[in-house]
């Protein structure tokens, strides 16, 4: 059962062939026989998660089902405000973080019958990419043990990979949804900026941050993000605009969209199996019918360096008391990224978010005009050891972070939909993936170009064999 689609098994409940509590209980027994290992749970709420499930298998026997995840098991970042449950956000502090509400993305997907498993693993307040954390353990790469399964939400994906869970919330704010997906080989999508709401979950920069879904498939992905997305009167920068319908959309043919890939930055000094992995994903566009468009994109790097001022500024802002208080309490290439938030002057800040919104208009009005969408890849090379990514000076690890990020952070500046697909693996068995990046909104279109690539490679990514 864990090796379900969350759509099948969501189709099997509601079909009766499957009860909530036996998923439930299924994905709990892989957890108990293999977390121990991959480190993806800080929290596994088994009482909760069964209760839930038993209200939901009495419900469903009387002709009262909830929604579309009826019965279905999930798992969700330890920063979203999940009630009753502690929120550490990765931190030595068990109760870091609360909310007066729910976080809005979790009582939807409550709402449309989903279970709660209980809260993931993550970098040390999402501050970083490769998902090591020494109050909970690394998480574990799940296709490779002792290599980085990405982060910030690291368990996310980790979770999803290993079976743990059918679907999982992450949240991203210069790539923290994309990198452990492309790491861990399952689907990860960054919204537009604004059409999921951020209420009930620790910010990290009001001006970037984004909630977003993780799953196994592109389909899955979808019908969580159908769930989570909307306006929400809790989050002031969350968006009016109706949510489509993406799931239903999935199966129009590709035909004559046109994919630019970029000619500049995205390709340069990439591992090799990562670029061929990217023109395995072009093709497959191709064969479908797309129409593959080499194209030069304006160079991110000042968007980025700007987007680093306002991520610096605004995290030191959110965590100054700790930083201030218990600095001893944070891993020091954590501490080193916030303090430098504390020396910011308030002219620099005000003007990266003006060079952040320029760009952003630019950007649009420039490659939109010319292309429907883009594929770039998502990592710059495979997952890495995580001794490797730990190694060194404080100022080498953090440059090394830099350099993992630098292909997803230029999209949470520009606040475009950015969708992470697995398009094959390593030689020696690393997943590799592309990003394809849409229009402000248009979702739908980076869902469809992510399902033709999906069945290119063969479907959905078969499960890592845990030892």
């Amino acid at each position: 059962m864990t090796d379900w689609t969350l759509a099948g098994l969501a189709r099997a409940i509601a079909g009766g062939t499957v009860s909530p509590v036996e998923a439930v209980q299924a994905c709990l027994d892989r957890i108990a026989r293999h977390d121990a290992r991959i480190r993806s749970f800080i929290t596994v709420d088994a009482e909760g998660a069964l209760r839930a499930a038993r209200r939901l298998e009495a419900e469903l026997s009387v002709g009262r089902p909830r929604g579309p995840l009826h019965g279905v098991p999930l798992a969700h970042k330890d920063l979203c405000h999940v009630t009753g449950l502690p929120t550490s956000c990765g931190t030595k502090t068990p109760a870091y973080f609360s909310a007066e509400v729910e976080c809005t993305a979790v009582a939807r997907l409550a709402a449309a019958g989903a279970v709660t498993l209980g809260k993931l693993n993550m970098t040390e307040l999402a501050l970083g990419p490769f998902g090591d954390n020494a109050h909970h353990g690394d998480v574990q790469n799940p296709w490779k043990p002792g290599h980085c399964a990405g982060g910030s939400s690291s368990g996310s994906a980790a979770a999803v990979a290993a079976g743990f869970a059918l679907g999982a919330l992450g949240s991203d704010t210069g790539g923290s949804i994309r990198l452990p997906a492309a790491c861990c080989g399952v689907v990860g999508l960054k919204p537009t900026y604004g059409r999921v709401s951020r209420a009930g979950a620790m910010p990290l920069s009001w001006s970037l941050d984004h909630l977003g879904p993780l799953a196994r498939t592109v389909e899955d992905a979808a019908l969580l993000f159908e769930t989570i997305a909307g306006h929400d009167p809790a989050d002031a920068t969350s968006s009016r605009r109706g949510v489509p319908y993406c799931v239903r959309s999935l199966d129009t043919p590709v035909a004559g969209l046109r994919v630019g890939v970029p000619e500049n930055y995205y390709g340069d000094d990439v591992d090799p199996e990562v670029a061929a992995g990217a023109v395995a994903g072009a093709r497959a566009l191709e064969r479908a019918g797309a129409v593959v468009i080499p194209l030069a994109v304006p160079d991110p790097r000042p968007l980025v360096d700007g987007c680093n001022v306002i991520a610096r500024a605004e995290s030191a802002t959110i965590h100054g008391r700790l930083l201030r208080e218990r600095p001893e309490d944070l891993q020091p290439a954590v501490r080193a990224r916030l303090e430098v938030g504390l020396h910011l002057a308030a002219h620099d800040y005000l003007q990266a978010l003006r060079l952040r919104a320029r760009c952003a208009r630019e950007f649009v009005r420039g490659v939109f005009a010319r292309v429907d969408a883009l594929l770039v890849p998502t990592i710059p090379e495979p997952a890495p050891a995580l001794a490797w990514a730990k190694a060194g000076t404080v100022e080498e690890v953090v440059r090394k972070m830099g350099r993992f990020s630098r292909l997803t952070r230029p999209w949470n500046g520009l606040g475009l939909p950015a969708l992470s697909v697995p398009c094959g693996v390593t030689a020696d068995g690393r997943p590799l993936a592309v990003q394809i990046v849409g229009r402000p909104f248009d979702e739908p279109t980076v869902f469809r170009l992510g399902r033709a690539v999906e069945r290119a490679a063969g479907g959905p990514v078969r499960r890592p064999q845990l030892a």
